[in-house]
């Protein structure tokens, strides 16, 4: 008895089309072994495979002509922020453009869309919508404040030196044109209303959920990444504050806690103390009120606080 060939090695680790198999000289009897199994029109995979997200998107691109990754399918292998129920979903978002017939797949979520030019990329093998569209398909999915945390996302301005690029991902000028662009798409007021509320400055989902409890409760609008000292890359910084009011305010989030992060942090606060500034750290325990004592207390800091002496005698705007 013959024994049975391996997969080849690029087919073992991760699902594959049946036009991948048969370029690697695999025929149908080779696909009817118990190693392999079918998953739906056209796709295979080895039968001891894990699931694993970019694997499966790859491999439906791949098998769907004219289709793309999309909504949180397309978010997740963009490491978007997404809320803690969405943050590890497996779910597989497959579209297609409205001209033609819709993805009909077991277990897929199938989307017909209208799609303008450069709103879908290939990227490593995979096409899958742009950050921007990913952005505005999750409109309908997502409450207000995780709509704007991801723009936020979206056009914060990145640390080359440890991100490994230049520019933000969008603008908010950009997010707007795509949104202009799709006036009839379900979830579209819920994106107006989120970049209206988005900001270039946040750094992590926390700090737009504290900015955007401030708005709520009638708070100035804060400065984000408040520099110590202006133009001085040295300079300590706050996540948000008030300058004119000399009042800083940190998220510090998990990673703060360990030992190096925590010096660092009270250099930090040490610096703006020394020059007069009021101080006040927020962090994850802050979020199980929704930020409501941390709003009394910054509510009290402004209140208690001397406005700078170029607002007081009327020579520069207040926050």
């Amino acid at each position: 008895m013959r024994s049975r060939l391996p997969l080849p090695v690029h087919l073992a680790g991760r699902p594959f089309t049946l036009e991948s198999s048969r370029s690697a000289g695999l025929d149908h009897n080779r696909l009817r072994h118990n190693d392999v199994e079918h998953i739906s029109r056209g796709l295979y995979r080895p039968a001891a495979w894990d699931f694993c997200l970019e694997h499966a998107a790859r491999a439906l691109s791949e098998a769907t002509p004219g289709a793309w990754i999309s909504h949180v399918t397309a978010a997740r292998l963009q490491s978007s922020l997404l809320p803690a129920w969405l943050s590890d979903s497996s779910e597989l978002h497959l579209s297609k453009p409205t001209l033609l017939p819709g993805a009909r797949r077991k277990g897929i979520h199938g989307h017909r869309l209208i799609v303008k030019p450069g709103e879908v990329e290939f990227v490593e093998g995979i096409w899958i919508s742009t950050r921007a569209r990913t952005w505005l398909d999750m409109s309908r999915l997502l409450p207000l404040a995780d709509l704007v945390a991801m723009a936020d996302q979206l056009v914060r301005l990145p640390r080359p030196e440890l991100e490994g690029r230049e520019g933000a991902y969008s603008t908010i000028e950009e997010l707007r044109d795509m949104v202009a662009r799709h006036p009839n798409l379900q979830g579209v007021v819920r994106a107006r209303q989120a970049l209206d509320l988005a900001r270039v400055g946040s750094d992590s989902a926390p700090e737009t959920f504290l900015r955007l409890a401030m708005f709520d409760a009638g708070l100035p609008e804060p400065e984000l990444q408040l520099a110590l000292y202006p133009g001085d890359p040295r300079s300590s910084s706050a996540d948000l504050g008030f300058r004119q009011r000399r009042i800083a305010i940190q998220y510090d989030g998990g990673h703060h806690l360990m030992e190096a992060q925590r010096l660092s942090d009270r250099r930090r606060d040490k610096a703006f103390e020394a020059a007069g500034w009021t101080v006040i750290i927020v962090d994850k325990a802050d979020q199980k009120d929704s930020f409501a004592a941390a709003i009394r207390k910054i509510r009290r800091a402004v209140k208690n606080s001397v406005a700078d002496a170029t607002v007081a005698s009327g020579f520069a705007n207040g926050d």
